[in-house]
Parts: structure tokens; sequence; C-alpha cells
């Protein structure tokens, strides 16, 4: 069985990754022209698009290091300790 952090991380990487490719399969349906190639805007949306996965997915990666780090495992003490030594 995977410990409960591993599968918030599996969950948060997978909800992500969904919401990326249905995000350029709307653009691609949308900004489509009849022969089946990506209009100039939608290579714009496109670009925004991957832009805005990356700085989602950023966000994503500092909520769950905060969100998952346990106090408990002495980590923020050694930032503390190396710098005194």
């Amino acid at each position: 069985m995977l410990e409960r952090d591993s599968l918030i991380e599996t969950g948060a990487a997978i909800l992500s990754v969904l919401l990326m490719v249905s995000t350029m399969v709307y653009i691609g349906t949308t900004y489509s022209g009849s022969n089946g190639e990506l209009s100039a805007d939608g290579g714009q949306m496109l670009v925004a698009a991957i832009v805005g996965f990356v700085i989602f997915l950023t966000g994503v990666g500092v909520v769950l290091a905060y969100t998952l780090n346990d106090p408990e495992d002495g980590l923020e003490n050694d930032v503390d300790t190396q710098g005194s030594a």
C-alpha cells in the first residue's frame, strides 16, 4: 500500500495533467481551421496554456511542500544547525 503523501502527490499530478490535456483539446477544437491546422490565435492560446500550466504546477508543488511537510521530521532544525557550524 502506498503512503498517504504519495497518494496525494500522485492524485495532484494526475489531475494537473488531465486539466492540461483537456485545455489543449479545447484549444485544438476551438481554434482549428477547416483543414485541421491550428490558427495563429490558437497557437498563442496554446503557448499561454503551456506557460499557465508551468506556473500552476509550480504553485501546486509549493502547496504540497508546505502541506505534506511533517514538522516532527527535523528538517527545519537542519538549516539552523548547518548555519551555526
